[in-house]
């Protein structure tokens, strides 16, 4: 077979090298536009990981690189003054000059034909080959030439960068973070040999501006920053090679070949710097690749067998790398908001791919002391683990940051909870969460989602409510909040089993919005709210805080979200009113910030509430995280306490980006730029996110859905995990407590 492999960077090399390693039969050429000698960037970076599948792939290539290399395991965060020191990482830095090469001799070696100064113009200049391979980068000729097959997207990220070397010597991959009149600069620098090191500064757009380097030549971009870091070189000079500033981009493909032509590396992906190397990913591509070829004899079969394999990992990379990239473009909302232990740890964690527990294993003695850091702020001797940790509101505290999160259970007549709720939320409570909230319960008949949704309406419902709290009060140490909300145009509906969202066969009530618009083409037309129902509204609000307090609640939380009546006052999408109700952000936040304050007038001033939001409407033309932050801190100077922050379900339209976390970004959003404590929801699921999220200062509580639908004690066996029992166990199952595993500070085993 022959083969052409367009591009000789490492990833190209190193895929002749291992497809001639495997068949020396395979005739391999592989085909550059620049000389031999030619490189730019100074170092790349591997981790152990990827070193371990390059030594299994081919080990004389692992040992020619290993003999080359700067091996490292400590991190450095070098921030306001203060450098934090995290270990246990295992990266291996090397010349990119030096890798190339090795890999060129290597492919000599083999007897693999090398031609440079070659420039290919289309794939009809390799018409002879059976093969092409695409490693030409991100600009690839051969890619843009098959734009509909192999459906390219570039998202240009925002932040500039410049990529720079110098002599100084680091002892550890280094973060510096410092600020001029300009803004604020971050650095990654690392050795790859020795006497020389990378030495990359990102910025903002606007930062980048400001300091006149969006017109600056690469000696005067050398200059401004040898001035800006002079402490930090220590009297080192910065080393310039097309030290250019660019703008990361991040490349994907809706397919990885076509015809007979295959993409590796950057003409394929790319993830950003902050999180690993493309060279990297190509070189591991490469494997991936050879493997499929040595498996099927039918070329076709072999991409499909590549893509199969490669294409889900580097898209779950590039997630990862998705939010360490984010991490860097908001630095500033950090910056100067987290204390150095915690922008520390909100940094080594930023990927979510590294979680609390996972640093415990690499280095156990950094997370000791941030559990301590974190346990101190709360006035806690010790170090537990962050999620075991106590937080007040008010006069209110949660022994954990755990949170039951409201989940209809649409099991309710005429608004009345029942035994099913009592066990649903009672269990909960002897689980050990430190905090419960009910559903959602409607503050009007006429207010729920559907027949069986909870109420606070009927004095009945104070009685019915009063035995939960009862419960919960006396068997536990947990703290209940109930969710008070109105449906608005999602009312009227069948329970969830029976159809959600779908309109009642009979029995319909009569519905209420801010504008006419039913929530799906075929359900019920609700009528636009006018002044009386507006006022009447607010004071069923009024009316089932005070019976919330009355049923003996600690918190109330406010349901501002999820499409239901006081979010669709919010959004764009939902409300079209041309009244003081309508049209501008302060019009349409003016009728839920008066039901806020009207129940904040009314709940006693020992209690706290808090308020649940969509952050963002996942839609064009919508609510916006902007809108959010805006109003959470209207929410705050209202006497607001935390914010529940959630996302979506303003319109079935709505399309949220799913994943593990995925709505932590927004709380964190929310609690540094309005400054005030936040819960964060969506795919936790693992004490270890919790950890996490935590000490991160992503969020103050995190919020537990369906992991406690699986397992009511979720928190009392995230604590048996942990070694620690800090949940007082309710007398019935203390009986034997000689037998309850006690934290001690000492490995499983010793424990008495």
């Amino acid at each position: 077979m022959r083969i052409a492999i367009v591009g000789g960077g490492p990833g190209g090399l190193y895929l002749a090298v291992l497809l001639k390693g495997s068949d020396p039969a395979r005739q391999i050429t592989v085909i550059e536009q620049n000389r031999a000698s030619d490189t730019f960037g100074f170092g790349v970076v591997f981790s152990d990981a990827t070193l371990g599948n390059i030594a299994e792939a081919d080990r004389d290539t692992y040992d020619a690189i290993a003999a080359n290399f700067a091996h490292w395991d400590d991190i450095d965060v070098h921030y306001e003054g203060r450098m934090l020191r995290s270990t246990g990482h295992g990266f291996a830095g090397l010349s990119r000059r030096r890798l190339l090469e090795l890999l060129q001799a290597r492919c000599v070696e083999l007897g693999v034909d090398l031609e440079f100064e070659r420039s290919i113009r289309s794939s009809d200049d390799l018409a002879e080959y059976d093969m092409i391979v695409a490693a030409d980068g991100l600009n690839s000729v051969l890619r843009n030439e098959h734009t509909d097959g192999f459906l390219p997207k570039i998202d240009w990220r925002p932040n500039r960068f410049t990529w720079l070397g110098t002599a100084r010597q680091f002892p550890a991959f280094t973060f510096y973070f410092k600020e001029n009149e300009h803004g604020l600069f971050r650095v990654h620098a690392y050795n790859f040999e020795d006497g020389l090191s990378t030495f990359i500064i990102e910025t903002t757009e606007e930062a980048w501006r400001a300091a006149g380097l969006d017109s600056a030549t690469e000696d005067e971009t050398k200059a401004y920053c040898e001035a800006l870091f002079a402490d930090e070189l220590e009297g080192h000079e910065l080393l310039t090679n097309r030290s250019i500033w660019r703008q990361f981009p991040t490349v994907s493909n809706g397919r990885w070949f076509h015809d007979n032509i295959v993409l590796v590396g950057d003409s394929a992906h790319t993830a950003h710097f902050s999180i690993g190397s493309g060279t990297k990913l190509a070189m591991e591509d490469a494997i991936s690749l050879c493997r499929a070829m040595d498996a099927n004899e039918n070329l076709q079969d072999a991409f499909a067998a590549y893509e199969g394999e490669r294409k889900p990992q580097v898209e779950s990379l590039q997630r990862a790398a998705q939010v360490s990239l984010e991490w860097f473009e908001d630095t500033e909302r950090m910056f100067g908001a987290l204390e150095p232990e915690q922008f520390t740890f909100s940094l080594l964690t930023r990927s979510l791919r590294i979680t609390h527990e996972n640093l415990k294993v690499r280095d156990p003695e950094f997370v000791e002391g941030i559990n301590e850091w974190f346990a101190g702020r709360a006035g806690v001797d010790g170090a537990p683990p962050p999620m075991f940790t106590p937080l007040s509101l008010r006069e209110m505290t949660v022994e954990n940051r755990v949170v039951l999160s409201p989940m209809c259970m649409y099991s309710a007549e005429d608004g009345t909870p029942d035994d099913w709720h009592l066990v649903h939320l009672g269990s909960r409570a002897i689980g050990g969460a430190g905090l419960l909230i009910t559903e959602m319960t409607n503050v009007s008949r006429d207010g729920r989602i559907t027949p069986g949704c909870t109420g606070m309406y009927k004095p009945e419902h104070v009685t019915a409510w009063r035995r939960i709290t009862d419960f919960v009060h006396e068997n536990s140490e947990a703290k209940i909040g109930i969710q008070l909300a109105h449906a608005g145009r999602k009312g009227s509906t069948r329970r969830m089993w029976k159809g959600i969202d779908e309109p009642l066969e009979s029995g319909n009530w009569p519905l209420i919005a801010p504008s006419p618009i039913p929530y799906l083409p075929h359900s019920q037309v609700p009528r636009e709210m006018d002044r009386s129902d507006i006022d009447r509204v607010r004071d069923h609000f009024v009316r089932a805080a005070q019976m919330s307090d009355a049923a003996d609640f600690d918190m109330i939380e406010l349901h501002f979200a999820h499409g239901y009546l006081l979010h669709s006052f919010l959004s764009p999408v939902t409300n079209h009113r041309t009244d003081k109700y309508g049209g501008s952000f302060e019009n349409r936040i003016r009728f839920p910030m008066e039901v806020f304050r009207s129940v904040r007038a009314v709940w006693p001033e020992e209690k706290p509430i808090s308020v649940r939001i969509s952050a963002t409407d996942w839609l064009d033309g919508g609510w916006t995280a902007e809108d959010s932050v805006k109003l959470a801190r209207e929410l705050k100077a209202a006497r607001c306490d935390i914010i529940d922050v959630s996302s979506g379900q303003t319109t079935p339209e709505s399309r949220p980006v799913f994943g593990r976390l995925y709505q932590t970004p927004l709380s964190e959003r929310v609690r540094l730029e309005a400054d005030i404590p936040t819960m964060t929801v969506g795919n936790i699921s693992s004490y270890a996110d919790c950890n996490s999220v935590l000490a991160a200062g992503r969020a103050d509580l995190c919020v537990i859905a369906r992991a406690h639908l699986f397992d009511p004690y979720w928190t009392r066996h995230a604590a048996f995990e942990q070694y620690m029992d800090d949940a007082p166990w309710p007398a019935p199952y203390s009986i034997n407590s000689k037998y309850v595993p006690r934290f001690d500070w000492s490995p499983r085993g010793q424990n008495n």
